[in-house]
């Protein structure tokens, strides 16, 4: 039995095109403009700039650089702006629990391991921290599911060998099996947000009242958007593996 712990990858991340931009900054006869290369900023932020600005059309005027514009957005919770910038994770190392949770919030978009399709006869297994000085215990219940994933997989092969279809076959055999497998199973997920719909995830998850699993992955995944949009990310702060805030539910 192998133990799994979670990890997150991004995967995609808004691309700005500049050329674009000032094909637009010509048609509109705009005088004043701010930096055409965005090199102090990522894709991301200095596409949620250009959104916030259109509204008012105060290209190259009021706050000049992206941190005080997407700062003065944040503070006065004007959070549609920050739905233009869309990052994509993977996520590996964590339990069926967790994602039972993760594909609450809506405002995300999922893709995931199936378990119809792929054996899960060696699956890894999540163990919670709380539960590891009863790892005989966890063993026992995770080793004797596996096995009986494995007894129930030779039945159903049996059961569904007149279907001519071997991949049709094995579907059906493992989508009757997988009953049997504990929350505890190692998933992965491909999960896209804008960057809003990522604060909300991040307000929601990183609470002390969320599930510890979900809490320490939502953590993670702000670390790695602080890093990628500091702009839009770094009013948070993280001490002691507390997350916290003064702009919440932006």
């Amino acid at each position: 039995m192998e133990i799994a712990t979670p990890k997150v990858y991004l995967i995609t991340r808004p691309q700005i095109d500049v050329g674009a931009l000032l094909s637009f900054k010509e048609d509109e006869k705009l005088d004043s403009w701010w930096p055409n290369e965005p090199a102090d900023r990522s894709d991301g932020e200095y596409a949620c700039e250009v959104a916030g600005r259109l509204c008012y059309m105060s290209f190259g005027k009021g706050r000049k650089t992206n941190k005080e514009f997407i700062s003065n957005i944040i503070t006065a919770a004007h959070g549609s702006v920050l739905e233009h910038a869309v990052y994509g994770f993977i996520i590996t190392g964590v339990s069926r629990s967790f994602t039972h949770e993760l594909v609450r919030h809506r405002h995300l978009s999922f893709s995931q391991l199936s378990q119809r399709y792929v054996d899960e006869s060696d699956a890894k297994v999540v163990i919670p921290d709380a539960i590891k000085g009863a790892d005989d215990v966890f063993t026992r219940a995770v080793t004797a599911a596996q096995t009986a994933y494995r007894v129930l997989m030779s039945h159903l092969e049996n059961y569904y060998k007149d279907v001519a279809d071997t991949t049709q076959r094995r579907k059906l055999a493992r989508q009757a099996a997988r009953c049997i497998l504990p929350n505890a199973t190692e998933t992965k997920i491909f999960v896209t947000g804008n960057a809003r719909a990522w604060r909300h995830f991040i307000d929601m998850r990183t609470s002390t009242h969320a599930d510890i699993e979900i809490r320490q992955v939502a953590t993670m995944i702000l670390e790695v958007l602080r890093k990628e949009a500091p702009s839009i990310f770094d009013d948070y702060e993280i001490h002691a593996n507390i997350v916290t805030s003064a702009h919440r539910k932006v």
